[in-house]
């Protein structure tokens, strides 16, 4: 993507058509996280830009480090005395680990579809039968709808829990 915040677009989809079994932060860490790859080679003009964390070996990785930080940020919530239930599913380990798989996943696959310098199954592999299966505006259609469809779906789950607490 050319920019990161396009892959929240189909993260914010899933938290709303699954809000307690999906954490948005771990899904959000990790493509910022696999993007920062990308950025460093950027910013230092060393090209191909996208590397290692772009690769599903590398995503895996990036998703195990996330995981690894959002429950040691946990402990710490729980170590302060703050209610775990005060943040839904953002801070259990299921919806953790779920969040950063499909994070690592679809960023992997959604650059695929776009940099003709992704090698996303490397180092077994340096196809990428991906490039290109659909066309540049509609993978960012894809992303801008499913972040609008996600968003709206996410204000009325939280209108939904106002009304019905009364």
């Amino acid at each position: 993507m050319p920019m990161t915040p396009f892959h929240f677009g189909p993260g914010a989809a899933v938290k709303a058509a699954v809000p307690r079994r999906f954490s948005l932060s771990a899904f959000v860490g990790v493509n910022l996280l696999i993007d920062s790859e990308a950025v460093y080679y950027f910013v230092t003009r060393q090209y191909p830009l996208h590397r290692f964390l772009h690769t599903y070996v590398g995503a895996t990785l990036a998703a195990v480090a996330v995981c690894v930080l959002v429950l040691l940020f946990t402990g710490l919530v729980r170590a302060f005395g703050h209610s775990q239930k005060s943040a839904g599913a953002e801070l259990l380990p299921m919806p953790i680990v779920v969040g950063a798989a499909l994070g690592a996943y679809s960023h992997i696959v959604l650059d695929s579809m776009m940099h003709t310098d992704i090698r996303p199954l490397a180092p077994f592999s340096d196809g990428n039968g991906l490039h290109r299966v659909i066309t540049l505006a509609q993978l960012h259609w894809f992303c801008i709808i499913s972040g609008i469809i996600g968003i709206a779906g996410l204000v009325a789950g939280c209108v939904y829990r106002r009304w019905s607490r009364r």
